[in-house]
């Protein structure tokens, strides 16, 4: 079982959502990056279970203890590792999940992969606990792109039925997105808050979930960047997206929308502005032949809703081969959607480092 990822900055995210610990490593971090313990902190808090009713009411204080690679809030340049212990766990509750599997989990896939081995409590590495390493190293690229001028900001633009109004794919400003990547239930129109929590407290009442879709901007990116083919950034980014569990799509630009539209609607016409080729507007999501514009990023990805729900659902006793009723026990999100955003933006601040260093530019 291998969980990394990056070929320039390469991270390996290690332990299970019930083990003594979880946590990262980062290789080939640029030596001599100021880092901001405080904001590291501010990134892991917004990620953080049992601070919302929104949220699961396990409590982890998900303390990130540096055991290398940081000397006087600069990095050596040695790999960086984050540890974060787990002190908050019922295993208990995941007891009879080896011979039952939870509908829309991976503990019958684990089962199958690993021949039983696998640790089912929580999840174990596959569960959303393991996001909590990728925030932190998500937050570390972040403070260094941000010395690149590379701002990056996510909110929910969807949960259920409610949607928040859409980025400016064209002209996004720094304090929009400043605003955005430091807050927990991240929005542009914060007058649709109330809507989308009476959305998640009904499913939560009614021993249900649901899902959504998180909407991410990046802006500061040259010109240039990604490659076409293989290592373009769409390749690179959707990659790191998909490793966040729950996440069933991923799309860039207009996405899937520009398959009903004729290319005369689709296509960015380009202009000069003081000396540089920008777009009029910005279809593609700042994304042309798998290489940067120069315009703003804007990518979306769409949440799954929390598979354990306290419904009873059916199931096969993996021992028996029988159906069986199943309800799962455990504390889970009604909606995963708000803890979800700094994943996403912490995701992409992975990728876009990787691509960065590529060519040179960190």
């Amino acid at each position: 079982m291998s969980s990394s990822f990056g070929d320039s900055v390469r991270i390996s995210i290690f332990g299970e959502s019930h083990g003594e610990a979880i946590g990262v490593v980062l290789d080939n971090l640029p030596a001599g990056c100021s880092i901001d313990e405080e904001q590291l902190a501010l990134q892991m808090a917004r990620r953080a279970p049992g601070r919302d009713l929104s949220s699961t009411p396990r409590s982890e204080g998900d303390r990130v203890r540096i055991v290398s690679g940081l000397l006087n809030g600069k990095t050596t340049g040695a790999p960086l590792c984050g540890m974060i212990e787990n002190t908050n766990t019922r295993s208990s509750d995941y007891e009879s999940l080896r011979v039952l599997p939870r509908p829309g989990h991976a503990d019958y896939t684990g089962a199958v992969r690993y021949k039983g081995a696998n640790d089912v409590r929580g999840g174990g590495h596959f569960s959303g606990r393991l996001t909590a390493p990728l925030t932190f190293a998500g937050a570390v690229c972040r403070q260094i792109l941000f010395v690149h001028g590379i701002r990056i900001g996510a909110h929910a633009l969807r949960i259920a039925s409610v949607s928040d109004a859409a980025f400016d794919p064209v002209e996004i400003p720094d304090a929009l997105l400043e605003r955005l990547s430091t807050e927990y239930f991240s929005l542009i129109d914060r007058s649709i808050e109330t809507a989308m929590r009476e959305e998640i407290e009904a499913a939560r009442k009614c021993t249900d979930s649901v899902g959504g879709v998180v909407e991410c901007a990046v802006t500061g990116v040259p010109a240039g960047i990604g490659s076409p083919m293989f290592y373009g950034v769409e390749n690179v980014l959707s990659s790191i997206l998909f490793g966040i569990p729950a996440v069933k799509g991923v799309e860039f630009g207009n996405g899937f929308a520009a398959a009903s539209l004729h290319g005369s609607e689709n296509n960015d016409a380009f202009t000069a502005e003081n000396g540089q080729v920008k777009t009029r507007t910005n279809h593609c999501g700042g994304i042309l032949g798998g290489i940067t514009t120069g315009m703003p990023l804007i990518l979306r990805a769409a949440f799954k809703p929390t598979p354990s729900i306290g419904r009873e659902q059916n199931t096969v006793n993996l021992t028996t081969l029988q159906n069986e009723p199943l309800v799962v026990h455990g504390r889970h999100d009604p909606c995963i959607v708000p803890r979800a955003i700094p994943v996403v933006e912490a995701a992409v601040a992975v990728g876009l480092v990787n691509l960065m260093a590529e060519r040179g530019q960190l």
